[in-house]
């Protein structure tokens, strides 16, 4: 199956284009080889402290590599290591040699979430119900923030992406 599309075609800010939102929510994917880069970010009790140079760094890495995901197909993935530390998955169409690359492969399910960044308790909260009702044990929780900071304050939404992964 598919992934949706992840963005619309309207982009008022040059920057993040609009997030297609409603066809992620409630949704069951399978993931077959979908290649990302990785890097980590520093956190400080799961804020992350270096989020913006990471971020600028995974996407210089999947430019020049020429395997950057089409705009509006992009994902960035993130998940939580630690209360320290967070991994940052860039999405590309194939390896980029000399990055540290990593394939999921699997089952996702997803719910979109709107708010803050303080309200990710919760988001994992409903994530895990979620899971069990579907009759799934959660294995991994991935955030996919849709927009930067700057672009959610200008649509007046921040919305978030949480994709479990599923045994």
């Amino acid at each position: 199956m598919d992934l949706p599309k992840t963005y619309t075609d309207q982009n008022e800010t040059g920057c993040c284009p609009v997030p297609n939102v409603k066809e992620w929510d409630k949704r069951k994917f399978i993931f077959k080889d979908k290649h990302f880069i990785r890097m980590y970010t520093k956190s400080f009790l799961y804020v992350p402290l270096n989020m913006g140079k990471i971020m600028t760094e995974l996407s210089e890495t999947a430019q020049k590599s020429g395997f950057a995901m089409p705009v509006n197909e992009a994902m960035i993935l993130s998940h939580e290591v630690s209360p320290w530390k967070a991994e940052q998955l860039y999405g590309v169409t194939q390896p980029v040699e000399g990055a540290d690359n990593v394939t999921l492969n699997g089952t996702f399910l997803s719910r979109v979430f709107e708010g803050p960044y303080k309200d990710a308790g919760k988001w994992v909260k409903t994530l895990h119900e979620y899971a069990k009702e579907q009759g799934y044990e959660v294995k991994n929780i991935y955030y996919f923030y849709t927009t930067c900071p700057k672009c959610a304050k200008h649509y007046g939404k921040n919305y978030v992406i949480g994709l479990v992964e599923v045994a």
